[in-house]
Formats: structure tokens, C-alpha cells, sequence
């Protein structure tokens, strides 16, 4: 049960964090604009079109899962962990930018869990998340998104290993 759980969560989350790679740019969410302490509110690597088209994708996984595993009520958590991975990844860029860590630069642990940790606040009051599926989802995460990193890396679609 907990496996399934931390799968349920997983799945449209982990295929949201990775879609701005392959398909962001252009506008900046933040359009530039600087926080009071002068340092820009989520820097430029955040934008728009990565924000929309990570929503869509995690969205037609969570479609996709619902139909595997036979159950509706997976598109609605998948689309609240789509969103909540979206929130969580710019919750941590405004904590980098305010600790003066430029976009792209690394801020182990947050950089791997930021956007997990926003899937599974948002989700837990539509799927209950046990300890076991919490524990499962925070141990995987990290090893999972440095080796995306990597491969990201590898194929040119990152401009920096971390």
C-alpha cells in the first residue's frame, strides 16, 4: 500500500519536474521583476511555458495511470501533485535567490526534494500519504532526480550536472 501510494504521487510528479527541461524557456514567470531585497523572485530558468507544459504533461501521465490502474480518482491527485511539484520547485528558487544562489547554481537537498515535497503537501488532503509512502517518495527522489541530471547533462539538455 505504501508502495502504490508513493507510485500514485510519483508518476505525474516526477514526469512534471522533468518536462521544463525538455520543453521551458522563453518567459520568465517572475518577468523579471526583483523581490524588496532586490534579488529576482524566482530568477529566469522559471518560466511560463516550463510552468504550462509541465502542468500538461504531468497531467496526461496522471491520465494515463488513472486508465493503467483503473481508477478515476487518480487524474485529480495527479493533477494536485502535478501542480504541487510546479509550486514546490519555485518555492525552492525563491529560498535560492533570497540565500543569493544564482539559477542553475546547486543547493543539494532542496534542489532534489523541493518539488516532492510541494507534490505531496498538496495531494495529502486527496490521497492519505502514509510515513511508509512519505519515506519511500524522499529516499528515491534524491538518487532519481541526480541521475536525470545527469542524463539531462549527457544529452545537452542541461547546461550543468547537478
Amino acid at each position: 500500500n505504501d508502495l502504490l501510494i508513493a507510485v500514485y504521487i510519483a508518476i505525474p510528479t516526477y514526469v512534471t519536474n522533468s518536462t521544463p527541461v525538455l520543453l521551458g524557456g522563453g518567459v520568465p514567470i517572475d518577468r523579471g521583476t526583483n523581490f524588496i531585497d532586490g534579488r529576482r523572485i524566482f530568477g529566469s530558468n522559471k518560466t511560463i511555458k516550463g510552468f504550462v507544459s509541465g502542468l500538461v504533461l504531468g497531467t496526461l501521465a496522471a491520465a494515463g495511470e488513472a486508465l493503467f490502474f483503473t481508477n478515476r480518482s487518480l487524474l485529480s491527485v495527479g493533477i494536485v501533485a502535478s501542480l504541487g511539484a510546479l509550486l514546490g520547485d519555485l518555492i525552492g528558487a525563491f529560498v535560492k535567490r533570497r540565500l543569493d544562489i544564482a539559477p542553475g547554481n546547486p543547493l543539494p537537498i532542496l534542489d532534489q526534494l523541493d518539488f516532492i515535497l510541494g507534490a505531496v503537501l498538496l495531494t495529502s488532503p486527496f490521497l492519505p500519504v502514509t510515513v511508509g509512502a512519505f519515506l519511500i517518495l524522499m529516499i528515491a527522489t534524491v538518487p532519481i532526480h541526480l541521475a536525470a541530471n545527469a542524463v539531462a547533462y549527457l544529452l545537452g539538455l542541461k547546461r550543468r550536472l547537478w
